[in-house]
């Protein structure tokens, strides 16, 4: 039997003078970019779950701001398209760490010297996701001060109102209410509040009457609850992988990601379901 020629069928086969699948996707400086500082064989799975990570949130953060833009502008449709999107996204973040898992104490051991101070602790995509959604704390600026064009996005994301934010206008105009201004602090996490809860209960006990409401909480809910497990796998990897040695980066590890594990985005929406 002779072998498959896809030029018969009409593939294109010559890219001398035409764009390549690898010149689209840029995969040169992508494929390139893992150089690790050892011989440990393990090392290459940690450079290359990060970097993919970061690549995913790269684009969680496109979503992220467009669901804004479009929740401002009253486009709710196109708004929980790219919050189903994000939940998703977050559920492929989980699965790097089922990936990441599968490296040993003793093999991390032989490569963690040459990660110095660096951690992910100082992933500048993280923080944004997090002043996005709400949960914003300008104390975590400071690491990022020696990249000035970094500390800048920040600074601007802390000047926009959050994605929560826009969805609380959209709960005001829809229910006929006004919150306390302080519930929009701009640079500080937002905290429960007793007037938007009971906003939100209202939307829960009539959701066929507010069902467009109904729905964006229950797609932040969602969104939340991905990002949770995220950071739940990221302890137990951490843990697994280094026990409750401090972090790279000087953080105190296991302890200070377990401290995470207890904030919530959307508080409210979580509050709600005891009362209903």
């Amino acid at each position: 039997m002779s072998s498959y020629d896809p030029g018969q069928d009409g593939a294109k086969m010559s890219f001398a003078q035409d764009m390549s699948y690898i010149d689209y996707l840029g995969l040169d400086p992508i494929l390139g970019a893992q150089s690790p500082r050892s011989d440990a064989h393990d090392e290459m799975l940690f450079i290359i779950q990060h970097q993919t990570s970061e690549l995913w949130m790269r684009l969680a953060l496109h979503e992220l701001s467009s669901a804004r833009t479009a929740l401002t502008g009253g486009e709710f449709r196109q708004a929980f398209k790219m919050l189903t999107r994000v939940a998703r996204i977050f559920d492929q973040l989980n699965g790097a760490w089922d990936v990441l898992r599968t490296m040993t104490p003793s093999e991390y051991t032989k490569f963690r010297t040459e990660l110095g101070a660096s951690s992910g602790f100082q992933s500048h995509q993280y923080r944004l996701i997090e002043y996005i959604l709400g949960n914003r704390n300008r104390s975590m600026m400071k690491v990022h001060e020696h990249r000035p064009e970094l500390y800048q996005m920040l600074e601007q994301e802390l000047r926009t109102p959050s994605l929560y934010h826009a969805a609380l206008h959209a709960l005001e105009a829809e229910l006929g209410v006004t919150f306390d201004p302080d519930i929009y602090r701009m640079d500080e996490p937002h905290k429960t509040s007793e007037a938007v809860t009971d906003a939100w209960i209202k939307v829960y006990q009539s959701p066929d009457e507010y069902w467009t409401l109904y729905e964006l909480a229950e797609k932040l809910v969602d969104l939340e609850d991905y990002f949770r497990r995220w950071r739940f796998n990221h302890v137990t990897t951490v843990e697994r992988i280094i026990g409750f040695k401090r972090g790279t980066g000087g953080t105190s590890g296991v302890q200070y990601l377990r401290r995470m594990l207890e904030v919530e985005l959307f508080p409210e929406l979580w509050t709600l379901r005891g009362a209903l």
